[in-house]
């Protein structure tokens, strides 16, 4: 397994623990089913549902591939992407997002007040042995049952219709726990098997994307501080440099400016390519092979935009 696999599965692990704290902070210490018809049911539904919502959302915000696809979309009208290319993109961009959402339902099903909020006024009273026939207004009495806000003589079925929604609640959260566990299994198996790489390269590609991305940021932070360096001399006619500074300002062979048309080559959507059976493994990889062949109009035919 590549350093980067083990990145993300260590990410998706934190993300889940943070998920599943929170969730139960809100259970502690916010949740208070209203008690009332219909809006149990609506209270229970967003309880569920509205933060595994913002979950989800924020997540595809935090995927790099999302900012890709939309720059590959508005610089190259993705016309360069396949229906395959887009559906394995997306797929990628959804399943990292969906860590966070899942295990909030899950353990919001697990837990199961919400879902006894939510459907405590549909449950049938013939249902349950020996509970008076008597009483009118029955929504009313059933919805009120999560408060214990019913007469006195009713408090005593209130742990069977507890015991019953939590079985529903509970059944429901392990059989979303199963499908997407077999779920993520055979996405696994359908994605080795469609790689055009073995399982070691794509090890490697996986490694270098990663080595690459990180390198690159600190290159353009540090390209930026020049640039910025030479930006106050130019005003001021100098600069108050620290020493790391200094030693970066002379050792440094920073290009003036990097044209917009060079940003754009390099930023989008990549899949894996070859060129003359040489693996190039992303946009900037692809770029550096062009430029150091020299090749401008393989260059100027393959990544503008």
């Amino acid at each position: 397994m590549g350093a980067k696999s083990k990145d993300v599965m260590i990410f998706n692990g934190l993300i889940a623990l943070g998920t599943v704290a929170g969730q139960t902070a809100y259970n502690v210490f916010a949740f208070s089913c209203p008690c009332s018809p219909a809006r149990n049911y609506i209270y229970g539904l967003a309880a569920m549902g509205m933060p595994a919502l913002a979950l989800f959302l924020v997540g595809v915000m935090l995927r790099h591939s999302t900012w890709d696809m939309l720059s590959e979309c508005r610089l190259r009208r993705c016309r360069k992407l396949s229906g395959a290319a887009v559906f394995a993109l997306l797929a990628s961009i959804v399943g990292q997002a969906a860590v966070a959402p899942l295990t909030w339902s899950a353990i919001s099903l697990l837990r199961g007040e919400a879902y006894v909020c939510a459907l405590s006024e549909f449950v049938d009273p013939a249902s349950i042995p020996d509970f008076p026939s008597n009483y009118s207004r029955v929504p009313e009495i059933m919805a009120g049952f999560p408060c214990q806000q019913v007469p006195t003589e009713l408090l005593q079925f209130w742990g069977v219709i507890e015991r019953r929604l939590k079985y529903e609640s509970q059944l429901l959260g392990w059989l979303l726990v199963g499908f997407v566990s077999l779920f993520v299994f055979l996405m696994l198996c359908l994605r080795r098997c469609c790689s055009p790489l073995g399982y070691q390269q794509e090890a490697y590609w996986s490694s270098f994307r990663s080595q690459e991305s990180n390198l690159f940021h600190r290159t353009m932070d540090a390209h930026a501080r020049i640039q910025a360096v030479r930006s106050v001399r130019s005003f001021f006619g100098f600069a108050a440099l620290d020493k790391e500074e200094q030693a970066l300002l002379e050792e440094a062979d920073a290009k003036a400016n990097i044209p917009s048309q060079e940003w754009n080559r390099i930023t989008g959507v990549y899949l894996y390519r070859e060129n003359k059976g040489a693996p190039l493994y992303s946009r900037l990889h692809k770029w550096s092979s062009y430029a150091l062949q020299g090749n401008t109009e393989a260059m100027d035919k393959d990544m503008n935009c």
